[in-house]
Order: structure tokens, then C-alpha cells, then sequence
């Protein structure tokens, strides 16, 4: 199949959308796909408003456009509600041209905090944006719902997977890490307002609180709690050494659609904290035996005080963690994503004829 993917949220960038999309790509070109990428390195690109690490494509229309009539592909999946997102569901609808779209980013929820707007006054948009997508993917159950609930319709669920060589609980921990004043409470991610990091670093907590990762808020963050650790950006074996060093991982956003680096922490067999909201809830679970409560023992704990959540899961036993977490695969998650791109070609077939 030849298959475009279109996206705003691309390398050098380290997050969640990246790593789903670079691992997806890699599994369908190594089961003979034809995959194209159209990515904002392509064009002269501007610092996204409060993410100067992210870059956004400037006029990208007939860039996308030309590219994509070059390609002629069989469908398009358009990743993000970005510039080359829109675009590429421009060429799409005047060409008639099959796309599915993901959700992946809160942008409503984002947007709110940055404006001081209700959410509300965002979504209108976002269903403008995915309505006449063939499929929308979503990371879990409960996301489905709520965009169900949103007026966003035929979603189809992409659920997460790991480097299980990578993240395994035999990983050496970091040895800067290792020799802080116990429990290490970890959290990683983006640096920055939407993620509450605030309520992490503030909390009743036992021990040492880390994060790790780069972002716009990390230079007030250490300014205000000088006290915490804070490491900058990590990956690969470095990244694995971090998660292996902590006793507990943190997960304090409220607005993430799932939390790829709790299931990365999990893998490496590091209980999970978080608020009892959608993400911690659909990865721990309400009472930590995860979304279906079918697990024998709790991985982590959720809690409407996240003191109380990490408490709790400073008490579990690390090998039940990595076993929940080296279930996640992203051989089955590609599975997922193609079946929802055939699905979407077989009913435009229908409807055509």
C-alpha cells in the first residue's frame, strides 16, 4: 500500500507523537509498505509559540500539495491538526483522496491554558478538522469516548507500544541518579505549564523528586524548586538508566491523551502515580490492577491527592510492574493502525460504488 503520512510533530522533536509515528512508520516499511513522510524539515519552518524546540511550517500549502500529487498515495493519514495537517486535508478532499486522522494532543485543554478560554471554545474546530477523516485513531477506550461525546464519530483505537529491549527491569540504573537520597520519585516529559509539574514538585513526598526532559517552562521550574533534580532531555539506554534508578514514576498531567513514558517507567519495573483522570486511569487504573482491573496485583495508583497516589505505590512490588508493562507492543499497534487505514479504504469503496 502506499501510504503518505503527514505531520507537524516530527524529529528532532522527543515526545509521544514521534515515537508513535517513527515506530509505525519502521514496522510498515519493514511489511512492504510504501511509506512518505511529509514532516516540517521540509519547509522554512517558525518557533511554535511557547515551544521554541517545536517548529511549525510556514505556508506550507503548495509544498504539501505538490508532494502529495507526486506521490499519488493510496490514502493519507494526517497525524496533527498543525499546518501540514491542514493542508494535506485540503488536497485530500478536493482529490478525493482517502484519510484517516489521530488524536493525539489535547489541543482544546492546551490552548485553554495558555488563553484563559473555556475549552469549549476549541472544539468546534477540532470536530471541523476530523468530520470527514475515513477514521479517526484514538490511543485508548476512553479517549473514544469522550470524543464520541465531542461529536467526533468513527474512531477507531491505536493503543501504545515499547522498545522492550530497551525498556526492561534489568537495565542498569543511572549512576547520578542512583547515589540521591531515597525514594527516587521520577517524572519525565516535555517541560512545560500543560504537563503540572507544579503539583509534582510541590507535593507531601518522601525522598528525592527528578524529572527529565527539556522544555519552556524547565528554566522556572529551577528557579522555584531548587531542591528537585532536574536532568535536561534524555533517550535511548540513558533514559532507560533513569527509569531503573526510581522507585516510583510520576505522572502528574491532567490533560495527556495516554502517557507513553508511563508504560516506558512500567517496562523497567517502576510503579506508577498519577491523578485519577483519563491517561493514568487508562494505563493503572482506578484501583491500579489496570483499565479493566483484570491484573492479580496493583502496577500504581491513581488518587485525587497525587501524595497519596505515590504512598501507594511505594508500596508495590516492582516485578509486577515490568510484566504489565513489556505487554504493551508496537508490532501489535501497527496492527491496529493498518487495520484502520483498510477499514477506511473499504468504505470508500462502498460509498463510490
Amino acid at each position: 500500500m502506499k501510504i503518505v503520512i503527514a505531520t507537524d510533530a516530527w524529529l528532532p522533536q522527543v515526545n509521544g507523537v514521534v515515537r508513535t509515528l517513527t515506530e509505525t512508520i519502521d514496522r510498515l516499511r519493514q511489511r512492504g509498505h510504501d511509506v512518505q513522510v511529509i514532516s516540517p524539515d521540509q519547509f522554512r519552518t517558525m518557533p511554535c509559540p511557547g515551544y521554541g524546540e517545536i517548529r511549525l511550517a510556514i505556508a506550507p500549502r503548495f509544498g504539501v500539495r505538490r508532494q502529495l500529487h507526486a506521490y499519488q498515495p493510496d490514502i493519507v493519514h494526517i497525524a496533527t491538526e498543525g499546518p501540514i495537517g491542514w493542508s494535506a486535508r485540503g488536497w485530500c478532499l478536493s482529490h478525493g483522496v482517502q484519510f484517516t486522522t489521530a488524536f493525539h494532543t489535547r489541543f482544546p485543554d492546551y490552548a485553554a491554558l495558555r488563553t484563559g478560554l473555556s475549552p469549549d471554545r476549541f472544539w468546534p474546530l477540532m470536530r471541523r478538522f476530523h468530520a470527514p477523516a475515513g477514521a479517526v485513531l484514538a490511543a485508548t477506550t476512553s479517549l473514544r469516548d469522550e470524543l464520541a461525546g465531542r461529536g467526533i464519530a468513527h474512531t477507531h483505537l491505536w493503543s501504545r507500544g515499547i522498545d522492550l529491549d530497551l525498556f526492561r527491569p534489568d537495565a542498569a540504573p543511572h549512576p547520578r541518579l542512583a547515589q540521591l537520597p531515597g525514594p527516587i520519585l521520577l517524572s519525565v516529559g516535555r517541560v512545560a505549564i500543560e504537563k503540572n509539574l507544579q503539583a509534582f514538585l510541590e507535593c507531601d513526598a518522601p525522598g528525592t523528586k527528578v524529572v527529565v526532559g527539556d522544555g519552556p517552562a524547565l528554566a522556572m521550574l529551577q528557579r522555584r524548586y531548587s531542591e528537585a533534580v532536574f536532568t535536561g532531555a534524555m533517550k535511548g539506554a540513558e533514559l532507560a538508566s533513569a527509569y531503573a534508578a526510581a522507585d516510583v514514576f510520576v505522572f502528574p498531567s491532567r490533560t495527556d491523551t495516554f502517557g507513553l513514558v508511563m508504560i516506558e517507567a512500567l517496562a523497567c519495573g517502576v510503579p506508577v502515580a498519577g491523578y485519577r483522570v483519563p491517561g493514568p486511569l487508562d494505563v493503572v487504573g482506578k484501583n491500579g490492577c489496570g483499565p479493566f482491573d483484570t491484573l492479580a496485583r496493583p502496577i500504581g495508583a491513581v488518587d485525587d491527592e497525587l501524595s497519596k497516589a505515590i504512598g501507594k505505590a511505594l508500596t508495590l512490588r516492582r516485578d509486577d510492574a515490568a510484566h504489565y508493562g513489556r505487554s504493551f507492543d508496537w508490532d501489535r499497534s501497527t496492527d491496529q493502525f493498518f487495520a484502520a487505514l483498510e477499514w477506511a479504504l473499504g468504505q470508500a469503496r462502498q460509498h463510490a460504488a
